[in-house]
């Protein structure tokens, strides 16, 4: 059997086990349907790897497999022989975070010169639009006071390194991508505390310098580390390049995972609701960072670009912080919903974009011809 065929038998199993989940719903009732359920993400990400348009969604979807194990196994991921796994939550963060460093360079920075203007409006509008979104949704939502407080701790974290993936292959301007994402990053330990406290404050009580602190522990000493071992190998060893990503990618479905068991009865409660407001935070993230570029005449790549670095978030620093205040279970739910979800509407973006020719760029390239 070749792998194409394996792919789609993994696909078929896949829609075999929602048969029997439609079965069970409608007997015994979707508490004896974990097993098949879990199944069914784990054969659909298998599947999704045959197909280079499905291909990306695969780690989403595995993400969606363990976020389902832990809602119906909380107790798994909860402790283990009295360790408890939330410990491992900041160390997890700072692997992240070291990741991240070694695959920068003082050359990501160097656009804050190169592209002032491209930088000065994505970075402001970051951290403007996102914020007063969560602020705004919060209030509507109804939710008890450290849930709402999610929601905006969500919307005033700074941007993650997966908006510099999603950057590309929505054919944005990578460039303007990463030096967004790294001075976004440099600023959070500001930033993010006093957005906190002023959008927050009423929600949940915030120590503004303990915040600086665990945000500089868990984002700006990892990444600096990384900026130097990336200094000091100087790409030579490019099994770091391989491996991190790698690890990281594994330590943010743990980090995932570890919230959801903590948090199971909140979500078992408010999980639809709370999805449908974190949709709509990240949707209209996308949407007004977009027409924020329009606004200020800059080009359809660019445009992109502001789009897809508004609209995503660092949820890994997000759900760090909210273990560093002792809330995980209540702040860290809406981080924990927003990282896969941004994932899934991110390379949809992606994708649509990725086909759509960029306009202005042909509309240039005609006027040249002509002259």
């Amino acid at each position: 059997m070749n792998k194409f065929n394996i792919y789609k038998l993994a696909l078929g199993l896949a829609a075999l086990c929602v048969l029997i989940t439609i079965i069970l719903h409608f007997t015994t009732g979707l508490a004896q349907a974990g097993p098949v359920i879990i199944a069914f993400f784990i054969l659909l990400a298998i599947g999704f790897r045959g197909f280079p348009h499905l291909k990306g969604f695969a780690y989403t979807v595995v993400i969606f497999a363990a976020v389902t194990t832990a809602l119906y196994y909380p107790t798994h991921f909860v402790e283990f022989n009295g360790f408890k796994f939330a410990v491992l939550i900041t160390p997890l963060i700072q692997v992240i975070m070291f990741g991240m460093g070694t695959s920068m360079s003082v050359r990501d920075f160097v656009g804050v010169v190169k592209m002032p203007k491209g930088v000065f409006i994505g970075v402001f509008s970051h951290f403007l639009i996102m914020p007063l979104l969560g602020f705004t949704l919060a209030n509507l939502s109804g939710f008890q006071p450290e849930i709402a407080a999610g929601i905006i701790l969500i919307g005033c974290s700074p941007n993650g390194m997966a908006s510099n993936v999603i950057s590309y292959l929505a054919k944005a301007n990578l460039a303007l991508s990463i030096t967004i994402t790294a001075v976004s990053t440099l600023l959070a330990p500001l930033l993010t505390p006093v957005l906190m406290k002023l959008l927050a404050g009423a929600f949940i009580q915030i120590n503004v310098s303990s915040m600086m602190l665990d945000i500089t522990k868990m984002v700006i000493i990892p990444i600096a580390a990384g900026l130097i071992v990336n200094r000091i190998l100087k790409g030579r060893d490019k099994w770091l390049e391989t491996i991190m990503p790698l690890i990281s990618m594994s330590g943010i479905a743990f980090i995932i995972v570890i919230i959801t068991a903590a948090g199971h009865d909140s979500l078992m409660d408010i999980g639809f609701k709370l999805i449908l407001i974190v949709l709509v935070h990240n949707l209209l993230g996308y949407t007004l960072g977009y027409w924020s570029g329009r606004l200020f005449k800059m080009k359809e790549r660019d445009c992109r670009t502001m789009a897809i670095e508004v609209g995503m978030q660092n949820g890994g620093l997000a759900s760090g912080l909210a273990k560093a205040m002792g809330k995980m279970a209540t702040v860290g739910l809406a981080p924990a919903v927003f990282g896969p979800l941004m994932n899934v509407t991110g390379s949809i973006l992606a994708s649509y974009w990725h086909r759509k020719p960029i306009t202005d760029e042909v509309i240039e390239e005609e006027v040249v011809a002509i002259t």
